[in-house]
């Protein structure tokens, strides 16, 4: 009766081991810089990663009464990697910050076009200096409305 007790352990152990292994691989969400994203390319059906970058200003559009935004995302170091994205919903307050970094989340395809679920912006206040806060002129940047 022992043995069957232990055994009967160990199967839940190991069973439990492996539904936690696959709970902790389905929650990763690997993060890129733009240049590494394009260099990866497309990823796999039903993968999300992150990318994240800052906005180039005059890239942003969004249609008149829609949610669906489509703008270009490049890095900060190398203005020359780029990639186009778009996302369906409200976007946070910073988002046309120039000091922003912007952290996409979601899958990006074949077409080049990286699709965002979610999208995060991480606060620029810690990164700039009182100074070049002077310097942000807002009307750089279109309002969330479109205008």
């Amino acid at each position: 009766m022992n043995l069957k007790l232990v055994v009967a352990a160990i199967v839940m152990l190991g069973a439990l081991g492996y539904f936690a292994f696959m709970a902790f691989q389905s929650a990763t969400v690997y993060s890129y810089s733009v240049s590494e994203l394009t260099a990866l390319g497309p990823t796999p059906e039903g993968k999300l990663v992150r990318v994240n970058g800052k906005l180039i200003g005059d890239s942003f559009e969004r249609p008149e009464a829609s949610t669906l935004a489509h703008f270009i995302l490049t890095d900060e170091e190398d203005e020359g990697e780029v990639v186009a994205a778009r996302y369906d919903g409200v976007l946070p307050d910073l988002f046309f910050n120039p000091h922003s970094e912007i952290i996409l989340e979601g899958s990006y395809g074949s077409d080049g076009v990286f699709v965002s679920q979610n999208v995060l912006v991480k606060c620029p206040s810690k990164y700039i200096e009182a100074e070049d806060e002077d310097a942000y002129d807002q009307s750089d940047y279109p309002t969330e409305q479109g205008s």
